[in-house]
């Protein structure tokens, strides 16, 4: 009877937190700190909008990471892809957004088959360490390529969003609401479709794969497919919160294509919990909550009277963001999402006395 009472409260999680982000746009809470106003004022929600997004990217980041055990370095690659594709869809073909997001997506799924079957013949030649290397290197290509074609792309300053294809419901501050609307939705797919496999055989696959790769291989499993197929699932995914990212932020930017992306999606993975259910979603709002934070933090005025010493580093967000990264690496090693478990397990642990008493040594040696 409690274990099938545990299996219904843990399937009445997610229904209870999309409940809670439902009604967050008709809230009128305030929370010092966080939040700069009401939470269901503009830039509450865009900030919002923002932790939802990030946390859908680390969701499909975690399926190659924390799922099959592939640190690649090159995930940016098909976030920009769904951004910049989609903008010159709609800005050179003048597509309208439905269109030309769905062009973005099937273009980062192909190049993500194709990097994907290069990236993977250098797991089985050069090891793990060949595939982020592999990785990097496209990803490090494609920033270039962005960053030295300023007609085409923007160079430095990027691409603003083509609002005359975009829907109205998508355009000006007063839509803001829709942006939330639209980021939430965005995480509540990208979680339904990694849960629903990891929960089938597939991920019960790619467990095996992650686990031991030549035992699965002699089981009669072939790791490179179910590699590959999480490798373009990824992407895919990957591409479709690009145009999402290409909507909430107005724009197309080339921050999105650099390595530094890649990583912040690697920092809230393991900030979260790797290969969990719920770390990831929690290590992408957290991070995107303490960036922004954070960097308002380093400009601010309280600062200003602090000895260089304290100045200079608490002046980087970077600094404090790394800071707390190795700090939950040591304190919580399985990420946040391992907390409540590890909370549980230390409250059931009980003191073992080390000296019995007389009475109990009796009756432990009576017949």
């Amino acid at each position: 009877m409690k274990r099938r009472t545990t299996a219904d409260l843990k399937r009445l999680i997610p229904l209870a937190v999309l409940a809670l982000l439902l009604s967050l746009p008709y809230s009128t809470l305030r929370v010092p700190g966080v939040l700069d106003g009401a939470v269901n004022t503009p830039g509450s929600l865009q900030l919002l909008a923002l932790c939802l997004l990030f946390a859908g990217l680390a969701v499909g980041y975690d399926l190659l990471f924390g799922r099959l055990g592939l640190m690649s370095f090159g995930h940016a690659l098909y976030v920009a892809l769904g951004a910049y594709g989609a903008e010159l869809a709609m800005k050179n073909l003048h597509l309208p957004l439905a269109a030309a997001a769905l062009l973005a997506i099937v273009i980062g799924a192909a190049v993500a088959t194709v990097l994907g079957v290069i990236s993977l013949k250098g797991v089985g030649k050069l090891g793990a360490v060949g595939f982020a290397m592999v990785t990097l290197a496209f990803a490090q290509a494609g920033s270039i390529l962005v960053g030295r074609d300023p007609k085409t792309t923007g160079g430095e300053e990027g691409l603003p969003l083509s609002t005359e294809k975009v829907p109205a419901m998508f355009v000006g501050v007063v839509n803001t609401v829709n942006l939330y609307w639209l980021a939430l939705a965005y995480l509540v797919v990208v979680c339904s479709v990694v849960w629903a496999l990891v929960a089938s055989p597939v991920g019960r696959t790619w467990q095996a794969v992650r686990d031991n790769e030549r035992r699965a291989e002699v089981l009669g499993v072939n790791p490179f497919r179910y590699q590959l197929g999480a490798f373009v699932l990824a992407g895919t995914l990957g591409a479709a919160g690009g145009v999402v990212h290409l909507l909430v932020t107005a724009g197309a930017t080339p921050q999105t294509t650099t390595a530094d992306f890649t990583l912040a999606l690697l920092v809230m993975v393991v900030l979260g919990g790797s290969g969990t259910r719920w770390g990831p979603v929690l290590g992408g709002v957290l991070y995107t909550l303490l960036d922004h934070r954070l960097g308002d933090f380093a400009t601010s005025d309280s600062l200003a009277g602090l000895p260089a010493v304290l100045r200079v580093p608490l002046s980087q967000p970077l600094v404090l963001l790394g800071t707390l990264f190795v700090v939950v690496v040591y304190a919580v090693p399985g990420g946040l999402a391992a907390l409540p478990e590890r909370s549980y397990r230390t409250g059931r642990r009980r003191p073992v006395p080390l000296l019995r008493s007389r009475t109990e040594r009796r009756s432990t040696a009576a017949p």
